[in-house]
């Protein structure tokens, strides 16, 4: 059996926090005022929540473009409220990053984000998270998103130790795959009780 990982690397949407696009621009259409279907409109035809995930385009400018091409006056502030508050926490998680943590685990977030959904994430004093995460590497402050290989680059860069000595763990598949192209381990993220029994597999017990 190989040495168990030097580090963990987490996603954050559907396995820390679970997530709900359609209210973010539900939401956004009652702050704004503009009918739902040209907020979707507008969301899809400029591809821009993949722009805003890998740092393409600024929360700022994407603001300003809604509000010129809708002639809608809402606020920054109320459009970045009304597009981050899409999240609930994963409390089930929580055992697994406190035994993690117990046990000695170097333990990092690896997400695809934009900068609306990681300020609610910090500003609503969930429990851990972030504060508890030394090293977050974010798509849209490295301008690079999962799958590509540069954000996996940065990530193992951060995080100090060889690809071959990080795990990680993401929802999506096509994530997973990339990372073990980029050299380290990975799984599917099903539940907190799977990725348990994934960690333990590599001698990461836990004891729950």
């Amino acid at each position: 059996m190989p040495p168990p990982p030097e580090f963990i690397f987490l996603d954050v949407g559907n396995v820390l926090v679970s997530f709900d696009h359609a209210r973010g621009l539900r939401q956004i259409a009652a702050a704004s005022g503009v009918e739902l279907p040209a907020v979707e409109n507008f969301f899809h035809d400029r591809e821009l929540q993949p722009r805003l995930e890998a740092g393409a385009i600024s929360w700022p400018a994407a603001h300003a473009d809604f509000c010129s091409s809708t002639g809608a006056t809402v606020s920054l502030e109320a459009f970045s409220l009304a597009a981050g508050d899409i999240f609930s926490l994963r409390v089930e998680m929580l055992p697994v990053l406190a035994a993690l943590w117990r046990r000695g685990m170097q333990v990092g977030l690896l997400s695809n984000s934009c900068e609306p959904h990681w300020q609610f994430i910090c500003n609503s004093g969930y429990a851990l998270l972030p504060a508890s995460f030394p090293i977050t590497v974010l798509s849209h402050e490295v301008a690079a998103a999962k799958p590509a290989e540069a954000i996996y680059e940065r990530a193992a860069e951060a995080a100090g130790v060889a690809p071959e000595r990080i795990f990680f763990c993401d929802d999506i598949e096509a994530h997973v795959n990339a990372a073990r192209a980029a050299g380290w381990d990975a799984e599917i993220f099903h539940s907190a009780s799977r990725l348990v029994d994934d960690l333990s597999r590599r001698g990461v017990r836990l004891g729950l």
